[in-house]
């Protein structure tokens, strides 16, 4: 599924000779330059959980992981984390320059909902198109990624409780993965209790995945992890282990992930990427 993501990822992107070739050239090294592409597997994996496999699914796949991408350039920039290094090379406003660099995130942005829109299989119904566009849209925006990134701004230096410290991660990593799971189910043609059940899922998967993000700023080393390690730690912003210590927030990673698997346990067999893909958030080592 990987590389089906991959193939589709590439052909959705402009190609790089294209004019304004600059702009597209950024846009590619920021999507196609590794990853581990958790967002549009499991866009796969909840749709593969309901019997769906249509190509209606890679547009789906493809939007998350565009916005994915956006977020992290802009992330990077010397306003926002100001970070060199994104998957192991140097991040996109190093390469191209701060002002291409957040074109090339705006752009990208613009693309991921104009693939969803043109979903050129027609499989999908008007209203399911348009509830996987307001999800998406809400991922990304004040209630969702945007919000999330303005509370964590707003918390360097400042003590949070655990309780306002999920919030802002539920908000900021968490809402792109829910949608990501969402998109995938309705896909699928979910609803009602199924759908609200994948949302329980992805909504640890999210916290999870930020609680071992945490605990790898520790731990992990810059080589292996593909970004500055330690960087949380040394802007003063905080992360589970800085308020609730490196074996609670253990303790919490495993929690969460218990969580996830006894959601999906009812799909059976057919849960089975679901499941690897939880276990994946809890135990990566970048």
């Amino acid at each position: 599924m990987i590389v089906r993501a991959e193939q589709a990822l590439d052909h959705s992107l402009p190609p790089a000779e294209q004019s304004p070739a600059e702009l597209h050239r950024a846009m590619r090294y920021a999507v196609l330059g590794g990853g581990k592409r958790l967002r549009p597997l499991l866009v796969y994996a909840a749709a593969h959980a309901l019997g769906e496999d249509g190509p209606s699914l890679d547009a789906a796949a493809c939007a998350v992981e565009l916005i994915h991408a956006y977020s992290l350039v802009h992330d990077d920039l010397p306003a926002m984390d100001d970070d060199a290094l994104r998957r192991g090379r140097p991040t996109c406003h190093i390469v191209f320059g701060e002002a291409m660099a957040i074109l090339a995130g705006d752009a990208l942005q613009a693309l991921a909902f104009e693939i969803l829109a043109d979903d050129g299989s027609q499989r999908t119904d008007p209203s399911t198109s348009m509830a996987m566009l307001r999800a998406l849209g809400r991922a990304c925006g004040a209630e969702g990624m945007a919000g999330g990134q303005a509370l964590d701004l707003a918390a360097v230096g400042h003590p949070l409780t655990l309780d306002e410290l999920e919030h802002m991660h539920a908000c900021k990593t968490g809402a792109l993965i829910r949608a990501s799971v969402q998109l995938g189910a309705l896909v699928a043609g979910a609803g009602g209790g199924t759908l609200r059940a994948l949302d329980r899922y992805a909504h640890a998967v999210g916290l999870a995945f930020q609680v071992r993000d945490d605990i790898l700023d520790v731990e992990g080393e810059s080589a292996v992890i593909g970004k500055t390690a330690g960087k949380d730690a040394a802007a003063a912003k905080p992360t589970f282990p800085s308020i609730i210590g490196l074996d609670a927030s253990r303790a919490r990673l495993a929690e969460l992930t218990d969580t996830a698997l006894a959601t999906i346990a009812p799909l059976g067999k057919r849960a089975e990427l679901l499941e690897e893909l939880a276990l994946y958030a809890a135990h990566r080592h970048y």
